[in-house]
């Protein structure tokens, strides 16, 4: 049986996707000890520090200067606001991807529409609207913390409704699976 040419788009996703996937879970542990560096050496500084547009080796030293800060970022107010967010972005971002990667094998079987491509879409909504709620949280923390309006001009800012128009989104596609999943049952058992 030849592919469609859906079928084609999703296998090309999820190599796509399962690349992503794998480096949002290699960098996850380490996103507390780059927040710890960008803290002491900000962002242009480290790179200089630990020679990463230099030597061959620079991003190596970097990744290995991540396990020496790792618990420098907790002493800060806000490097701990900061790694804690970036942990639950990373965390919901796996999720998603992952959910999205069971979608992608069931367009690659054939069979897309299915209850469990809902149930899947349904967890991908929910993380999105954590992913918005964290960003709104961490927006007013910060308004709060710095008592001044700068904080509404960050990606914290953009982070809200574009994640929760995401989960939105997903929230419709989930109904629209389940739907399609039911409709496909009783055709199947009309004769």
């Amino acid at each position: 049986m030849e592919k469609t040419n859906v079928q084609k788009l999703a296998k090309i996703l999820k190599i796509l996707v399962t690349i992503t996937f794998t480096c949002n879970l290699v960098i996850l542990p380490l996103v507390p000890g780059i927040v710890g560096i960008g803290s002491e050496y900000g962002l242009w500084g480290a790179a200089e520090e630990f020679g990463v547009f230099g030597p061959e080796f620079g991003p190596l030293l970097l990744l290995a200067a991540c396990w020496q800060y790792l618990f420098r970022v907790w002493r800060s107010e806000y490097t701990a606001v900061l790694a804690f967010f970036l942990m639950a972005c990373g965390v919901c971002t796996a999720v998603i991807l992952w959910q999205a990667r069971k979608v992608l094998d069931t367009i690659l079987v054939g069979n897309p529409f299915q209850k469990k491509n809902g149930e899947s879409l349904k967890r991908a909504a929910v993380c999105c609207f954590v992913i918005s709620a964290a960003a709104l949280v961490r927006m007013i923390w910060r308004l709060v913390y710095f008592n001044s309006p700068v904080s509404l001009f960050s990606y914290n800012t953009l982070f809200v409704p574009l994640f929760a128009m995401g989960g939105l989104l997903c929230m419709v596609m989930s109904a629209l699976f389940r739907q399609a999943a039911e409709l496909k049952e009783e055709n199947d058992l009309t004769i």
